[in-house]
């Protein structure tokens, strides 16, 4: 239901609501709050708050606050499931054989292996953070792009993400969406990346060109691709 309709059936008047818990699928826009003369605070679930008008919130000294920073792990964990998932083809390897009956041996691509290969994370905060220590455990060289550079980490780091795709076998996308971050990873990026990249979304779909990405893996422009979130 709208929401003034939901407080209706509720019997809560508008006024009385002090702060709002919500997600990405339950947008908090400027009307929601500006019909909300109470509210106070705005929590959510995820790490980024790109679905709260965070503008409005500023102008009506209502603090936001973001919950998902206690699930980084498990974020980590799926962007690593992702990575090897596409490297090895399981997925795609499992689809493969469930349509061909009869298929000549090896006529499936073969997938190759994950230690040793360079892998940019853009956004190296928490979830990044965790990511990284991950793929060091497969001996990956580990580089990262970030609004700026973290002086307590070793790892390599580019100011411009063109640059680090040019250097990277595997790019994954763990910033928050912003305006300087929408499409982050764009065609000249994934040319950047080359023929045998992977670029890895468990962040925001728009942080990605999805149109350019389904061309650039239909051309082969790319080498593949797995992602958690669509735009």
């Amino acid at each position: 239901l709208p929401l003034p309709e939901f407080l209706q059936t509720q019997q809560t008047h508008p006024s009385s609501v002090r702060a709002i818990l919500c997600n990405p699928r339950q947008p908090v826009t400027a009307d929601v709050i500006r019909s909300l003369p109470s509210l106070g605070i705005v929590a959510t679930t995820t790490v980024g708050a790109d679905h709260i008008d965070t503008a409005e919130c500023r102008r009506r000294g209502i603090q936001v606050v973001t919950l998902g920073s206690q699930f980084a792990p498990d974020v980590a964990d799926m962007a690593v499931a992702l990575l090897i998932d596409v490297m090895f083809k399981i997925s795609a390897g499992d689809r493969f054989a469930k349509k061909s009956i009869h298929f000549k041996p090896w006529s499936f691509p073969s997938g190759s292996k994950l230690g040793g290969k360079r892998v940019g994370i853009i956004g190296l905060g928490r979830i990044g953070g965790e990511v990284a220590k991950r793929l060091e455990a497969f001996d990956c060289i580990i580089m990262y792009h970030s609004r700026n550079k973290n002086p307590s980490v070793s790892y390599t780091f580019y100011s411009n993400v063109v640059d680090l795709a040019s250097n990277s076998d595997v790019l994954i996308l763990c910033c928050p969406l912003t305006e300087q971050t929408k499409y982050i990873v764009n065609k000249e990026v994934m040319l950047a990346l080359g023929k045998g990249g992977i670029i890895v979304n468990v962040g925001r779909g728009a942080l990605i060109d999805e149109k350019e990405l389904v061309q650039c893996l239909m051309k082969g422009e790319i080498r593949g691709a797995g992602l958690d979130v669509f735009e």
